[in-house]
């Protein structure tokens, strides 16, 4: 037996231990994901059916061979929506967590490195943030901007500062007590430098798991203020428009189960995967 085959093994060893790591919820999770981001990105490929036009002698079919999730009150493939309506969900919920990341890290950054008045006036401006009911504090943005999705998605967003700002806040404060960079200091480098080489990098790990959890709340809240009529305007397939359109038709009950279904799930993986994300290293 010779050096070679004695050290294979243990070069695969870590990879396989590697993936050993993930678990089958997390692998489950990812995989709707991808699927997720699929029908965003080529809706076509899954679905034939036009989502906009109906066939009058189709309505309100029950789930089956030829529609999956069956048809609305106009005939309408549900499936088609459902697949059609995810590029409008997700992006929606891209741009929210887009602007939740960049205004609320830059506030907590700002707020933790600088301390003094700076973290002051930043700090009562999150607790001001924080008081004002979420749900609420976005139906008044809506409101004000248009009901338009793109509109929801930057009210969610708005919400979402406070939150991204308060964790960002802490994780700062405590990288900046850390050893390393008070040696840094002591070595002569500026403050600009230990922020962005030493005190940005390590307080933003916290950062990436809360986005992906937040990419779920946003896409319940979008859907929520979709549902009440503050999106698209129909034909729009936003998931939240769909179940919306479902109420109406209590004895075709697929037309609400359907879109709500792939909301739940689409939250529960995004949840799932944040939570692995935050696990010990």
């Amino acid at each position: 037996m010779t050096v070679a085959t004695l050290s294979k093994p243990a070069l695969d060893e870590p990879r396989a231990a590697g993936l050993r790591r993930v678990p089958p919820t997390v692998a489950v999770s990812l995989l709707w994901l991808a699927v997720i981001v699929a029908w965003s990105l080529a809706p076509g490929l899954f679905t034939s059916h036009d989502p906009a036009a109906g066939v009058p002698t189709d309505k309100l079919l029950g789930p089956g061979a030829a529609h999956w999730f069956g048809t609305d009150d106009l005939g309408r493939d549900l499936f088609a929506r459902v697949v059609h309506g995810s590029a409008s969900s997700v992006s929606s919920a891209l741009i929210s967590v887009a602007i939740g990341v960049i205004a609320g890290s830059l506030i907590g950054l700002l707020a933790g490195f600088l301390e003094g008045w700076v973290d002051t006036v930043l700090a009562r401006f999150v607790d001001v943030l924080l008081a004002i009911p979420g749900f609420l504090f976005a139906v008044v943005i809506v409101s004000a901007l248009g009901f338009r999705t793109v509109n929801a998605a930057i009210a969610t967003g708005v919400v979402a500062v406070a939150v991204f700002a308060r964790v960002m806040r802490a994780e700062v404060i405590k990288v900046r007590q850390a050893t390393f960079v008070e040696a840094s200091y002591l070595q002569g480098g500026s403050r600009l430098q230990i922020l962005l080489t030493h005190i940005l990098p390590n307080a933003s790990r916290s950062i990436v798991p809360l986005a992906v959890l937040q990419f779920g709340v946003a896409i319940l809240v979008i859907a929520g203020l979709a549902f009440l009529g503050y999106g698209d305007p129909p034909p729009a397939s936003d998931w939240g428009r769909l179940v919306a359109d479902g109420e109406k038709f209590p004895f075709a009950p697929w037309m609400i189960y359907a879109p709500a279904a792939v909301i739940v799930a689409t939250v529960l993986a995004l949840n799932r995967i944040s939570r692995w994300l935050r696990r010990p290293a």
